[in-house]
């Protein structure tokens, strides 16, 4: 591949940030027609979960989801790389195991090569070839903007099944990856990120969230969910919209990537952080200028969200251990009962 290709100045978005904002997604998700029913369908749009789940069996259910956007990274191999394990992501977050993988393509073909094209495939298909599924084949645009992302199929049993809003009163939260991948793509487009910050980034990002499957399981597991586009405090609170609860947000618990907080003191962040802010600015207490970027900063194949009963953090701990996952053994929230907010941001 040409050296001075940069992919990310062919699209106006990149990566999960490409989502349309949250409450535009409401209002294009309120009046559509509901009317049918399935009985097997045990998972739909209603609770903005991160997959379709269909019940085959007693045994067994089929998970289903698509997931793509534009350019995150420069280098066409890593996008392609990085976009798979993003959709990948949804079925271990609903703690089932990926099985088929469709591609999705939309290329300018008088603008980008085939042989650029090419090696976004061959990044997916290493992913995928590292989780197991087949790549099987897909669909390809001519598009203005380039664009690539997966469909995925995969399984899990009825009663490892895991959903993003049954939380319970009490749980912990824990977060498996660090936070800014919006951060630091907004400062690679203006040419500002940190080398090392970039690498460390693209790494995180092509990290398979399988843990999720590994997880699904163990009845003290609640809920999960990944945190993408919505930022972390839009993804928790899907969590927590729907029972009416409240959560208190460690923010020193919390792990960033090298160089965020300091790109954030400059002000640079992704247009997205507003968008998603405006959606939680109502509901939370106890933020300031750091953590309004932070917290809202639209993540790309970030880490999996997992609502734990407390009383099994020993259990748990020793899971993040055995999966290499140690970091990331403090609960960086706490869900409680409904107060005058939904989120307080602690410091200490």
């Amino acid at each position: 591949m040409d050296e001075a290709l940069k992919l990310t100045k062919y699209s106006h978005g990149s990566g999960c940030g490409c989502k349309v904002a949250p409450d535009v997604l409401k209002a294009i998700l309120q009046n559509i027609n509901t009317n049918q029913t399935y009985n097997n369908l045990l998972v739909g749009h209603l609770h903005a979960d991160d997959a379709a789940v269909m019940r085959l069996n007693d045994e067994l259910c089929l998970i289903s989801t698509t997931d793509f956007f534009m350019p995150i990274v420069d280098d066409a191999f890593n996008y392609g790389a990085i976009a798979a394990t993003n959709a990948l992501s949804d079925v271990y977050a609903m703690g089932g195991k990926p099985v088929l993988a469709i591609a999705i393509l939309g290329w300018p073909v008088d603008t980008l090569s085939t042989a650029t094209a090419t090696e976004v495939l061959n990044g997916a298909i290493h992913i995928c070839n590292e989780a197991g599924v087949p790549l099987a084949g897909g669909h390809t645009i001519d598009n203005k903007e380039p664009f690539f992302g997966l469909a995925v199929n995969g399984i899990v049993h009825p009663m490892h099944l895991k959903q993003n809003h049954t939380v319970q009163e009490g749980d912990d939260i824990y977060l498996t990856k660090p936070l800014g991948t919006g951060i630091i793509n907004t400062a690679l487009k203006r040419g500002l990120a940190p080398v090392e910050s970039i690498a460390e980034v693209i790494t995180s990002m092509k990290k398979l969230n399988s843990f999720g499957v590994e997880i699904s399981s163990f009845p003290f597991i609640h809920a999960i969910t990944d945190v993408t586009g919505f930022g972390l405090l839009g993804h928790l609170r899907e969590m927590l919209k729907p029972l009416n609860y409240s959560a208190d947000v460690y923010y020193n618990k919390l792990h960033f990537f090298t160089g965020i907080k300091e790109l954030a003191a400059k002000l640079i962040y992704s247009d997205n952080v507003m968008r998603n802010w405006k959606s939680c600015a109502d509901e939370t207490e106890n933020i300031n200028a750091e953590s309004l970027i932070t917290l809202n900063d639209p993540q790309t194949s970030g880490g999996l969200m997992i609502a734990v009963d407390s009383k099994y953090h020993a259990e748990f701990q020793q899971l993040l251990i055995a999966h290499r996952l140690t970091d990331f053994s403090t609960p960086i929230a706490k869900v409680l009962r409904r107060n005058n907010k939904m989120f307080t941001i602690h410091y200490d």
